[in-house]
């Protein structure tokens, strides 16, 4: 339960927005998520959030919960909104218009939408038509849930995050590959949720042919994340589940540029490094966000470059390995958050210059 002790009556309803706008998590991408919440005189009337992709925005399921009985107290109402109301025709028409057609007075506003079709422009256009304007209520809060569309929109790549399993003394597999469980069942079905959040999943080349993945969210009610494995010179066999059409699959390769159904070979253009062609790749998708999950070459990689947001490791305490094949090793971070899953602690990282 919140709780709202020492907050504003703007704080306690922008509260809700954010409450409103987790529940399009991992439905709304490349989308952001948003909350938003119509109130006159300390009464909600109507509020709504933005469910999923390509269809209505918070704002217009908001205005439209509102019941016939009270409608006409829309014109009398403040709106309160996670994210700054859109104000360019894409596959849905312009929010700032529709607040201004309905004669709301008065919004309140977390923070503004970094996306260069908006970037402002929502705000401006309210302003001009004579509505009152608040922004910066919990903004802190409303940038940390859309993480992953900020990063995408300002750093112009895919908002990152390494995830590995380790033993007690921090190894990922046997030496010699041979199968190993290292995670337990309940912390299996929490990566599956993990997966279920996020744009796009990646493994490298040993980890998609020895362990035969499917990178898919089997054990957790969501969707599939599109695949990203590298096959430098397309070598890996198609019997690989990766390659079985069930999910969209990005396949790095030296070689050529391609589809085959779900398939698409992304040729790596000369001289650019696997990191960067990654996050080329994903960008030009629109898939704000990518998790990878192996092999420890690969994610030491992103790690060495600086390209990541979040680390998150998995540790059984009570498995020893000895000869094995180590885990990454991050650098510059911070302890975020541990937790306990029976056998397995699970530590949430994030690098330390962004933590501010």
């Amino acid at each position: 339960m919140l709780n709202f002790d020492g907050l504003d009556t703007h704080e306690i309803y922008m509260h809700r927005c954010l409450q409103l706008a987790e529940l399009g998590s991992g439905h709304v991408a490349p989308n952001p998520m948003v909350g938003a919440v119509l109130v006159y005189d300390s009464m909600i009337i109507g509020e709504g959030y933005h469910m999923q992709y390509g269809q209505a925005h918070a704002e217009v399921n908001c205005i439209n919960s509102v019941p016939e009985a009270s409608r006409h107290l829309i014109n009398k109402s403040t709106l309160y909104v996670s994210l700054e109301p859109c104000n360019h025709f894409g596959k849905t028409p312009p929010c700032s218009a529709l607040i201004i057609e309905q004669g709301i007075p008065a919004v309140v506003i977390a923070c503004k939408d970094p996306f260069e079709k908006v970037n402002g422009t929502g705000i401006q256009r309210l302003k001009d038509a004579g509505v009152n304007i608040i922004t910066g209520v919990l903004e802190k809060e409303a940038l940390e849930m859309n993480r992953r569309f900020f990063t995408f929109h300002q750093q112009q790549r895919p908002y990152i995050i390494l995830k590995w399993a380790q033993s007690q003394d921090q190894k990922i597999a046997n030496a010699d590959r041979s199968p190993v469980k290292i995670s337990n069942a309940f912390s299996d079905r929490l990566v599956h949720q993990w997966r279920s959040e996020e744009a796009a999943i990646m493994v490298g080349t040993k980890t998609a042919l020895h362990d035969d993945p499917m990178l898919t969210s089997r054990l957790w009610p969501g969707k599939d994340p599109t695949r990203v494995v590298i096959d430098k010179n397309l070598e890996l066999p198609s019997i690989l589940q990766l390659f079985d059409q069930s999910v969209p699959t990005i396949i790095l390769n030296y070689i050529k540029q391609d589809t085959d159904g779900n398939n698409s070979y992304d040729k790596i253009p000369e001289g650019e490094d696997l990191v960067t062609a990654t996050m080329n790749s994903l960008r030009k998708r629109d898939l704000t966000s990518l998790i990878v999950e192996g092999g420890a070459m690969l994610i030491q990689s992103f790690i060495d470059k600086g390209y990541w947001d979040e680390a998150r490791v998995i540790t059984n305490e009570e498995l020893l390995i000895k000869d094995g094949i180590p885990a990454p090793v991050l650098k510059n971070t911070r302890l975020l958050n541990t937790e306990k899953l029976l056998t397995d602690e699970i530590r949430y990282y994030k690098p330390h210059d962004q933590l501010k």
